[in-house]
């Protein structure tokens, strides 16, 4: 029985993330299109308590190719308990126009985790709040901003009770980022992905993310392919615990 549940779960995922890239494909009228996203994660423990993690992501926005955003970052997690984690965390982002540099930015923030389960499907609860320093290579311009996000995403594994090495999981989540200024909602954001945790140590997930970019110049939705893989080191092997999978950030 639990292989027919995770193969009509795996079914419909996958057909509901073809549906969605034909669609956005045939939006030609509006000038959408479909690009990349792709990421790579380290997450380290310590001990039950410290995690370390670091990130690199690569992203195509303007078009499908070439790859035009690159973010390298990281940060240090402390669990109080197993529901309530703080973070704290730092990156530098780079942006591409053209084959021009256009951007660079500096990102501190803070964020708080909280985490609860209904039976299998795993809950996070997480807000940010991020500080950003912008420099314009092109016009030696600098600004700071100051941004809020709030992330409800779900996580269910399929043939396990829980996330674990041989486990399938599908996951999603609701993103939503506000501005202290005249922009409150500037942005919002919704996934839908499927994955699999070969071991303790490494797996893998794909999916379908939609972006909403909300400007007083006007709005646009970015369509991207996600494609992800994360690593998992503890000090010492617990075979047992939880496994954690990153989502699109």
């Amino acid at each position: 029985m639990s292989n027919k549940i995770m193969f009509r779960s795996t079914t419909i995922v996958l057909v509901f993330i073809f549906l969605t890239s034909y669609t956005v494909i045939a939006q030609t009228e509006n000038k959408e299109h479909l690009s990349g996203f792709l990421m790579t994660s380290i997450t380290y423990k310590f001990n039950p308590k410290w995690t370390a993690y670091t990130e690199l992501q690569a992203r195509s926005i303007e078009k499908f190719t070439p790859l035009d955003y690159y973010e390298t970052k990281g940060g240090i997690g402390y669990s109080i308990n197993s529901r309530n984690q703080p973070f704290i965390g730092f990156g530098r982002y780079t942006t591409f126009r053209e084959h021009d540099l256009y951007q660079r930015e500096l990102r501190l923030w803070l964020q708080y985790t909280f985490t609860n389960n209904i039976g299998k499907l795993k809950l996070d609860h997480r807000g940010r709040a991020e500080q950003r320093f912008f420099h314009y290579p092109q016009t030696a311009d600098n600004k700071t901003d100051q941004r809020f996000r709030y992330r409800l995403s779900a996580t269910l594994p399929i043939n396990k009770k829980k996330v674990e090495a041989q486990t399938f999981f599908v996951n999603g989540f609701e993103e939503l980022f506000f501005g202290p200024r005249a922009d409150l909602l500037k942005r919002n954001r919704l996934f839908t992905g499927l994955g699999y945790q070969f071991t303790n140590t490494v797996g893998v997930s794909t999916g379908y993310m939609w972006q909403r970019e909300l400007a007083p110049g006007g709005n646009r939705n970015l369509h991207f392919i996600y494609l992800a893989l994360n690593f998992l080191l503890n000090k010492k092997s617990d075979e047992g615990h939880h496994i954690d999978v990153p989502v699109a950030d």
